[in-house]
């Protein structure tokens, strides 16, 4: 695990230190008056943090998978009442005592 760590800051060092020398080569490029030539360099120093963040945050994968398990939601059980079939037709025949006329 150290040795994905330490990988990872290098290579984020690694993407800022070409961040920095984007950024110069910007710099002298303005001054020099060369328009929009300077700002190729510009559009990678401004792009390149977001990209070496979400590399130096994408780590290996875990090996464990217990600490990882995904969410699955229980409904609650269906309580049906006693003297009643779960068939749930819903129509009262003639013969049932509690049908009103």
């Amino acid at each position: 695990m150290s040795e994905d760590i330490s990988y990872r800051q290098r290579r984020y060092l690694i993407m800022m230190s070409f961040r920095a020398i984007c950024f110069g080569i910007t710099i002298l490029l303005f001054l020099h008056h060369f328009g929009w030539l300077a700002a190729i360099p510009a559009v990678f120093a401004i792009a390149i943090p977001y990209v070496a963040v979400v590399f130096a945050n994408g780590g290996r994968e875990p090996d464990n998978v217990r600490g990882f398990m995904e969410y699955r939601p229980k409904p609650p059980e269906l309580r049906i009442p006693p003297g009643q079939s779960g068939t749930g037709s819903g129509s009262r025949g003639a013969g049932d005592p509690n049908t009103h006329s």
